[in-house]
Parts: C-alpha cells; sequence; structure tokens
C-alpha cells in the first residue's frame, strides 16, 4: 500500500488496501490514466494503456505517431484547444486573447502524509503514516503556466483525494477560464450516474440513470453548493446495488457554485471532471501568483454502493471534521423555532428548558429573533445586539436562568446576511454583494454580505467573538437562507469582478476558521435554510447540519436515507416537532417522529410546556434510549436495508465498529389491505456470533436469540401493521 514510480515504464502507481490507480507518462510528457479499480499487484502494468489510431477528426500531436491523439487519449488534466475536443478540466486566456494551452510533465515526488490546501478545506491526517502524496508538476512554457497536480491516498480507507494548484511562472498576466480540481477517462460507458437532487425542504433525493452519448451535467451556479444538487457523483457499473459491483465516487470539498460532470465519447469512454463551476467564472493570475483549487475526494468500491458510502463516512467523520466535538457524542436538545417562531420571552424560554430539564434534554438552542427587531424576518439581520424588549435583562440572565436548570445554552445566527432594514445596512449600503446601477434583489427580505471584503469579515469576527465571549455559550446555529445575486464587489477592479463569488467563499472559510478556533468547546451546527450547504467544505469547519427544514418524519427517510450516501450519520441534525407537521401538515405518532429522528443527532423542536403527561413518558423514554444508543447511531458502520425511492417501506441499520451490537430502524409509510409476509435481511453482522434480539418499545415480546448468519441470509420477521405512518425498532446485542 504504497506510491512507486517505474521509471523504466514511465508508470505511478497509487495503492490502497483494495484500489490500483494507475498512471503512464505517454512519450515521456503527456500525463495519461491507465487503470483505476480493484487492487492488482503490477505485474505487467505498461501493457494496460491501449493508443489507436482513430480517424483524421482525431488529429494526431505527433505527425510519426498517428495513434496518439489528445482526443482520445486517457488524460488526467485534460485541456482545450490542442486537439482534445472532450470537456477540459482547466482553460486560461492569454493576453493576445488565445486559450490555447498544453500541459507536459516536467517532474515529481513522493513523500509521507498530506499536505494541507491554502486558504481551503481539505482532509488531514494526524500523522504521517496516515497517508502518502505525489505532486506531479506539469508546464507550458509558452503560457509561463505551471500546474501541480497532488495525489494523497489514504491507505488504509480506499480514498484518493486530488487537487490542482496552477502557477504563473511567465512574465505576462494569465487569466484562469475554467480550473477544476481533476479530470478521470475511464474505459467504457457501462455505468449509471447517482446523484442527489431537491429544492428547500426535499434535499438530497437519490437519482439514478444510466450515462449515455454526451454529458450528464450536475451542478450549482447559486454561489453555494444548494439544495438543488449537491457536489457529489458516482458512477455504477450495472446490477451494482448496496452490497455488489463497482462504484466510483468523487466528492468536492467546496461549499460554492461547483460542476461534477461525466461525459461519453463517440468512443464510449467516459471523462468525468469536478470543480469550482466555471460558469461566470474568472481568476486573473499576475506573474509569481497562484491559484489552488479545492479537493475532491475519489472512493472506489467493489462491494457495491453501501461499502462506498461507508467509506466516505469515517473519512469525513474522523479526518475532515475537526476539533473536540469531533469525537463526542451531540446532545440531545430542543430548539425553540417551531415553538415560538419570533414570539417568545425569556419566561417562555425558561419554561421549555424548565419541562427538558425533566424529559432528560441537555441542551436549549434559541433560534432566530433574540437580536435587533427581529419581530418578523424582514428586518435586523446585521444587528446583532439584544432585543431589549423580548429580553430585558439582556442575553447574560437568560443564558444564566437556563443553565441554573441544568440545560447548557445554544443561540442562532446568520451572519452572512443584512436585512435593508438594519442599522448596519443604512451605516454600510456597500457591504452586501451589488453591481453599480442594478437593483438590489433580495430574498426573505435579506441581501448578501459581501464576504470578500476584509472589512466585512472584520466585523463579523469581532461582533459574534463579542457575543460568543458573554456567556457561556455551548453551541452555535450558523444559518444562511438565500443565494446569491447580483454577485459583484464594490472593493474589486472590473477585471476581477467575476472572482467574487469564489473570494466570498473564501473569506467565508476565513471567519470560520477565525471563529471557531478562538471558540473550540462551542459545537458548531452549519445551517442553510436546512440543508441548502450541506457539504464536506462546511464540515471541515462544523462537525453537523441541519439536515433539512422539513421535519416531518415521512419526508425525513428520503431525506436523511439520500444524505447518508455520502455523508456520516454524526453530521445529521434530526428533530421530533409537533403535529400538524408545519412544513406537510401530516400528523404522524410520537413514537415514529421519534425513531426517525434518532436515526441521527436527536432533538426537538416543538412546544414542550404543551406535551400531556402521557406524552412526557414517551418522551423521557426516546430521550433515555437515545443517550443509551447515540455513541452506535452516531458512530458506528451504517447499514441501508431498503429504500424509500423505492417502495413503501425503509430500513437501515447501525453497526458497532466490533460487531456485538446493533440498531435497526424499520419504516412502513402507508397501511396494506391483507398484505404479504415480509422478511428483512440484515447486514454488517458477524456470521458465526449470536445475538440477543429484542424489539424496543414492546415490552410483552421475548428476546430472541439469533445467529448472525441467519439475520443476514434469512433474514427477521417484519410486522403486519394496521394503519398509516408505522415503525420499530431492533435491537441486537452479540451473546459471548
Amino acid at each position: 500500500m504504497s506510491i512507486t514510480y517505474d521509471s523504466q515504464q514511465s508508470i505511478f502507481h497509487l495503492q490502497t488496501a483494495g484500489t490500483s490507480y494507475i498512471m503512464q507518462l505517454v512519450k515521456g510528457k503527456y500525463l495519461a490514466h491507465a487503470h483505476w479499480g480493484r487492487k492488482v499487484r503490477g505485474t505487467h502494468l505498461g501493457g494496460h494503456l491501449s493508443l489507436r489510431r482513430r480517424c483524421s477528426f482525431s488529429p494526431s500531436t505527433d505527425p510519426d505517431d498517428l495513434s496518439l491523439s489528445l482526443d482520445t487519449l486517457p488524460q488526467e488534466l485534460p485541456a482545450y484547444g490542442g486537439s482534445d475536443f472532450r470537456v477540459p478540466a482547466y482553460q486560461i486566456q492569454l493576453p493576445n486573447g488565445s486559450t490555447v494551452s498544453e500541459l507536459v510533465y516536467e517532474s515529481h515526488r513522493i513523500y509521507p502524509g498530506k499536505p494541507g490546501l491554502a486558504g481551503l478545506p481539505s482532509t488531514y491526517v494526524e500523522s504521517e503514516e496516515e497517508a502518502q502524496s505525489l505532486e506531479i508538476v506539469l508546464t507550458d512554457d509558452v503560457a509561463g503556466l505551471k500546474a501541480v497536480l497532488t495525489y494523497s491516498i489514504f491507505p488504509e480507507l480506499d480514498v484518493i483525494t486530488r487537487s490542482v494548484r496552477f502557477e504563473n511562472v511567465g512574465s505576462m498576466p494569465i487569466r484562469l477560464l475554467r480550473a477544476l480540481s481533476m479530470g478521470v477517462d475511464l474505459p467504457h460507458a457501462d455505468f449509471d450516474v447517482i446523484f442527489l437532487s431537491g429544492t428547500w425542504a426535499r434535499e438530497r433525493h437519490v437519482q439514478r440513470r444510466p450515462l449515455a452519448p454526451g454529458a450528464a451535467v450536475i451542478e450549482s451556479r447559486r454561489g453555494a453548493s444548494s439544495h438543488s444538487l449537491n457536489p457529489f457523483i458516482a458512477l455504477l457499473g450495472k446490477g451494482t446495488d448496496e452490497q455488489h459491483g463497482e462504484v466510483f465516487g468523487f466528492s468536492l470539498v467546496y461549499s460554492g457554485s461547483f460542476l461534477a460532470q461525466a461525459e461519453v465519447d463517440p468512443y464510449s469512454t467516459t471523462r468525468v471532471v469536478m470543480g469550482i463551476n466555471p460558469f461566470d467564472f474568472s481568476w486573473l493570475l499576475g506573474p509569481g501568483e497562484a491559484f489552488q483549487s479545492p479537493e475532491a475526494v475519489l472512493v472506489y468500491s467493489g462491494e457495491g454502493l453501501g461499502r462506498m458510502s461507508r467509506t466516505y463516512h469515517k473519512l469525513y467523520r474522523t479526518r475532515l471534521c475537526r476539533g473536540p466535538h469531533r469525537d463526542r457524542t451531540r446532545p440531545v436538545l430542543v430548539n425553540n423555532w417551531e415553538a415560538t417562531y419570533f414570539n417568545f420571552t425569556a419566561d417562555k424560554i425558561e419554561a421549555i428548558a424548565s419541562v427538558g430539564k425533566e424529559l432528560g434534554i441537555e441542551l436549549l438552542v434559541l433560534d432566530d429573533g433574540w437580536f435587533g427587531k427581529r419581530d418578523n424576518d424582514r428586518s435586523s439581520l446585521g444587528d446583532w445586539f439584544v432585543d431589549r424588549k423580548k429580553l430585558p435583562h439582556g442575553l447574560e440572565e437568560l443564558v444564566s436562568r437556563v443553565n441554573r436548570l441544568g440545560l447548557q445554552f445554544g443561540l442562532w445566527f446568520e451572519p452572512e446576511m443584512v436585512s435593508p432594514d438594519s442599522e448596519l445596512y443604512r451605516t454600510h449600503p456597500d457591504w452586501c454583494l451589488h453591481v453599480p446601477e442594478r437593483r438590489r434583489t433580495t430574498a426573505r427580505h435579506q441581501l448578501v454580505l459581501d464576504y470578500s471584503r476584509a472589512d466585512v469579515r472584520d466585523y463579523i469576527v469581532d461582533v459574534l467573538t463579542g457575543i460568543l465571549s458573554s456567556c457561556p455559550i455551548s453551541y452555535v446555529k450558523w444559518d444562511m437562507n438565500r443565494n446569491m445575486t447580483e454577485i459583484g464587489s464594490a472593493q474589486l477592479p472590473p477585471e476581477r469582478q467575476r472572482e467574487t463569488a469564489h473570494r466570498y467563499i473564501l473569506g467565508l472559510y476565513e471567519v470560520l476558521e477565525r471563529i471557531t478556533t478562538a471558540f473550540p468547546n462551542i459545537l458548531f451546527e452549519s445551517c442553510s435554510g436546512g440543508g441548502g450547504r450541506y457539504d464536506p467544505g462546511m464540515l471541515y469547519y462544523m462537525p453537523q447540519t441541519w439536515t433539512s427544514d422539513n421535519t416531518d418524519a415521512m419526508e425525513r427517510l428520503k431525506i436523511q436515507y439520500g444524505t447518508s450516501i455520502v455523508y456520516p450519520i454524526s453530521s445529521m441534525g434530526a428533530h421530533v416537532s409537533a403535529i400538524p407537521n408545519h412544513q406537510v401538515h401530516r400528523v404522524t405518532s410520537l413514537e415514529t417522529r421519534g425513531h426517525a429522528a434518532m436515526s441521527g443527532n436527536f432533538g426537538y423542536e416543538l412546544d414542550l410546556t404543551a406535551f400531556s403527561e402521557q406524552e412526557k413518558e414517551i418522551v423521557k423514554q426516546q430521550v433515555a434510549l437515545y443517550k443509551e444508543l447515540r455513541p452506535l447511531i452516531q458512530f458506528g458502520e451504517f447499514y441501508r436495508l431498503l429504500s424509500p425511492f423505492e417502495g413503501n417501506h425503509t430500513a437501515w441499520m447501525f453497526v458497532s465498529e466490533d460487531q456485538s451490537e446493533a440498531l435497526v430502524a424499520y419504516f412502513q409509510v402507508l397501511g396494506e389491505p391483507n398484505p404479504p409476509s415480509r422478511k428483512l435481511r440484515l447486514s454488517g453482522l458477524k456470521e458465526d456470533a449470536d445475538y440477543l434480539l429484542t424489539e424496543t418499545g414492546e415490552a410483552d415480546v421475548p428476546a430472541i436469540r439469533c445467529g448472525g448468519d441467519e439475520l443476514m441470509s434469512i433474514g427477521l420477521h417484519l410486522p403486519r401493521w394496521k394503519g398509516d405512518f408505522r415503525s420499530r425498532l431492533y435491537r441486537l446485542r452479540h451473546i459471548r
């Protein structure tokens, strides 16, 4: 498991526990892709790259070797303009107006460990032994352009990360028109593509469709990773399912507009590129300047989609998320938003906290409405001072009241926004993203602060530091409730205006780094109208995300199932809310709402003071059970068993790392007349171990001794229910 270079054959071989990634230098200068997939020993690596003359419409770069055409050569960082007609990974414009470039090999180095990326989030190592890296330098002497391609392997995780640093080593400016993080050419097109789509309150639904000639384009042009499409795609071999078949996964560690594209060419090869969306993007590189692309994380699985997901889960949970909360179980919380919205007093918040204490809840979160004159969503964003009408004795006094009850205190912010009706906007109208003489389009009655500006960033850091230092705040919910329009900055010159959106993201990352470093013991949760910025870039700074503003248990089955394709369970916020549900007006039992929310970082978002005594008793049991199970749920291995996108039933399970304990969650959406008998096959257990199976909440059902092999090969009997929206939890404990 290492990175090697065969100088005789000019071959790079990257090996992890189960993966090989092979590249070869063609003619000593073109970096070609030879293989990515199941691990091979490397007996005859030089014979796997096949060059073949096609026709005059795929022109050769070498008149003496007509088999060498960049239009058919599988490449690692393809360009446009020099005979490759497929989608490029980068494109430049020179002062003479030309956009032709050709990068060729100059040098490489292999070293232990993994470098960070300047100004950008990325996966990391805690010791050099955990990873190995390869840097390949490509140059275009005519343009004065150098590209440093960085490959890092996590040998035990079947993970390869990629990024590119573009450097201007010439004497003239270079304009980057496209600066993607990676490209790879796969030898066939017999794939399905999976991606995650949606909108507000309906995020990350799983989509699967076959590749066909042309391009499958997954992108955001919103200035954020977005509710609409997530910065992830996977290519699946035909017939691949959760447990079987080949999967090639691509995930981008970035929070802004992105592009992921799989293009099938006329010869049925597939090119995948991923990175910052080149739409409305350019970056001016002066002599001596560099541009760093975000990191792309590539995962290969020869054991189905489930194996790919668990690889991403472990990597992102342990080597992307940071800080003391990375490895800590997360508290059970209550958020006041759907209980009170903007209409609350200190007494009401204390009353909710008091009932929360009785029920075993550990953290109270005060959501929107505590600052400025914020009685609705039409004003006060940017005015981060306490509303003395609602909290006459200040924030400190309320926090003290909640703490005296034994609960931690959390607070909501939306620091990237400004209301036109605010003191901040009246003082600094140029501090928002805007274009001169154009309308300033509002969404949710707010504008976007210009985080490309250092003065704006410094103001936000100073104000938040003051609040977070004023009293013992244990948790912050960081919200962002709109996407970018009129993307321009009053501080950037005309030739750099198309840099604004990416400079905003870099500015956001700087602010997050400063705040989270200054307050390492605060648990930060990101939010963007729910899951509108649920991406690896944000997880680097905040180890969990509010999965969706939709808290309906049945809707959450699809949202949480889709989210789990890439993101670990420990990153998903999930709450029990009131009925009828505020988003879809569905009425679902407290038991089923609890089971859906327990499949993430558990909490409540309703008025606890409105509970009946019977409901309080149910919630006490839910909270106590979750506290017992949360190490397993938040940090166990996750297996998807039944998909909500394929039928009326959903099931998933959590298995401890040593396979001694498991939890199965099963849901039925609608009741069925005279239903068939069903069994559910489990996964991830020890075949030769026996387990004690119990049904939670079913005191009259005796525990059963079952073999792991039986549970995985035959399955467990599922209940036949009358009525809609039913659920059950099953616990398994290894009998030693």
